[in-house]
């Protein structure tokens, strides 16, 4: 089977029943956040209208809302691709943006969050150690969808929904990409997470602010460290790109 045709199996029997634009839209977009469409795969329509029992019609649509979101890219005369990984420039400019939104953000979740909120914050932390209390069976979705769901938790506690959806649209990419070289996670990010709760439970601001964004510039070091290794020669432990890294 072509590679390019190698996500539809997934796909298989998973029709939408209701609010179908909608719900292609989500089940096409959750393939791309979990990586089972794989960045740089072409995405066929009718391919996908098939494995969805649907009309082109709402998949046609759903790239396009994809497209807008920038998870992929519209080739003329060759349809869509999933977009690329990003790249180091990328990467740089993804963290300066976080350095700029989310000490602000946790600024404020920690001077106006309601018990409810903070519970939902404390309960997605504990989630979150347990999935690395055993370092040798960490797994990296898993992971990824804590650190996913724990970052847009502090946007939702900071009640701007604007800056919410705007940072959602654009860390999905970094997030797709640390879910390609998954030793961009460990259990660093979840002790990083329980000192921004520990700030947020105690209402202190500054140390809340502190606290993310040393967490935010770690986190940029552990994903720069990627292009670090893959500068190396083959025979200090250079590894082909394709496979995750060690």
């Amino acid at each position: 089977m072509r590679l390019e045709a190698s996500y539809l199996t997934s796909l298989h029997g998973m029709a939408p029943r209701q609010e179908l634009a909608d719900e292609v839209y989500g089940l096409l977009r959750s393939h791309i956040m979990r990586g089972s469409i794989p960045p740089g795969v072409r995405i066929n329509i009718e391919d996908v209208a098939r494995q969805l029992n649907v009309s082109p019609t709402p998949v046609r649509e759903t790239l396009a809302r994809l497209e807008s979101e920038g998870l992929v890219d519209r080739e003329p005369r060759r349809g869509y691709r999933a977009t690329e990984l990003l790249g180091r420039d990328d990467v740089r400019e993804l963290y300066e943006l976080r350095l700029l939104l989310e000490p602000h953000a946790v600024e404020r979740a920690a001077a106006r969050a309601d018990a409810a909120l903070l519970k939902l914050i404390t309960t997605e932390l504990e989630h979150g150690n347990e999935l690395t209390r055993d370092k040798a069976s960490i797994s990296p979705a898993e992971l990824s969808a804590h650190d996913e769901r724990f970052h847009d938790l502090i946007f939702q506690a900071a009640g701007n929904e604007v800056i919410r959806q705007s940072y959602a649209r654009t860390h999905c990419h970094l997030h797709i990409f640390r879910l390609a070289y998954s030793d961009t996670y460990d259990d660093h990010t979840i002790i990083e997470h329980g000192l921004i709760v520990d700030a947020l439970r105690a209402g202190d601001s500054a140390t809340a602010v502190e606290a993310m964004r040393s967490h935010v510039v770690s986190s940029e070091a552990r994903v720069l460290s990627y292009f670090e290794r893959q500068q190396q020669p083959r025979q200090s432990g250079w590894r082909n790109p394709g496979t995750a890294l060690a």
